[in-house]
């Protein structure tokens, strides 16, 4: 009775906590990515601002 107890206990945990852990990994997935994402738009957006920046001090001169 005990052994069939505790296998029923392990056979209800389980698949929550692979629901879980697959949670876990989709959503750390889905945050790297916007960092990263971000991470390159404002390298873009650097760059971007220092071109503009080196055409404006061209035409000034």
């Amino acid at each position: 009775m005990l052994e069939n107890f505790w296998a029923n206990a392990a056979f209800s945990v389980t698949p929550t906590i692979l629901v879980g852990i697959i949670f876990w990994i989709v959503m750390r997935s889905i945050l790297r990515a916007d960092r990263t994402e971000r991470k390159v738009y404002s390298d873009m957006e650097t760059e971007e601002r220092a071109r503009r920046a080196a055409k404006a001090a061209e035409t000034s001169k």
